[in-house]
């Protein structure tokens, strides 16, 4: 396995963007991995050519690091979930006190398909934007979950896989201004126009932090992640 490369769970959202940068910063070679599991807003997956298209443009040593990119359909996990992300329902707060956004297992299973695919392409390192900090209240984005999937991986692969999660401790904010410290306003630039977040999937509004209906939790969480960023390079 090599330890100097990297698979990005890359959706086409702002977070594995960003990850993916980071990622390119670090490693030698970095591939990247999609998954199409019927997702409402299942337009974040066309954004990912765009946002890869750019990388030589933004750092052409990148691009002699981005390898190459993988799309998994998982239509199973959109089959078996009832929730807002894989069905045209109301997004709001559940009985159980979690947004009806939350999709169980997605992330178990994602890394799960995501080491099976790192142990035959020999990379070491899995890096997936999940994140404690400034997120929805989902359980499989928590640090605790994240480190017990590791120890589960490598004891039932028989590896030594790292999952990285550099925005874990981050808020929104301080993911945009980790963009600017990657890549510049370049980068910056680049996941405003070719990332999406917006659980909708609306694309025909355009606002400063980039494109998106303005008022589901996913655009509002980026939003003021945004507001909180310029704010402080006035």
């Amino acid at each position: 396995m090599r330890d100097d490369a990297a698979l990005v769970l890359f959706s086409g959202g702002q977070d594995s963007a960003t990850c993916l940068a980071w990622a390119l910063d670090r490693f030698a070679h970095v591939e990247t991995l999609g998954f199409d599991y019927g997702q409402r807003h299942r337009v974040e997956l066309d954004c990912r050519a765009a946002f890869r298209a750019a990388i030589p443009v933004l750092n052409p040593d990148w691009a002699g690091r981005l390898g190459p990119d993988h799309t998994l359909r998982l239509d199973a996990l959109g089959e078996v979930s009832d929730t807002a992300l894989t069905r045209d329902t109301e997004i709001a707060m559940g009985a159980e006190g979690l947004p009806t956004t939350f999709v169980p297992g997605r992330n178990i299973v994602f890394l799960t398909f995501a080491a099976a695919l790192a142990y035959r392409r020999g990379l070491k390192r899995i890096v997936g934007g999940m994140c404690e900090t400034d997120y929805s209240g989902y359980p499989d984005c928590r640090d605790d979950t994240i480190k017990a999937l590791q120890v589960a991986l490598n004891l039932g692969m028989e590896r030594r896989f790292v999952l990285e999660t550099p925005l874990m401790w981050l808020t929104k904010g301080d993911t945009w201004r980790l963009a600017e410290s990657l890549g510049g306003q370049e980068l910056v630039a680049a996941l405003v126009e070719h990332t999406h977040s917006c659980y909708l999937g609306e694309r025909s509004t355009r606002h400063p932090w980039g494109y998106g209906c303005g008022t589901c939790p996913a655009c509002e969480l980026r939003a003021r992640g945004w507001t909180e960023y310029v704010s402080e390079r006035l």
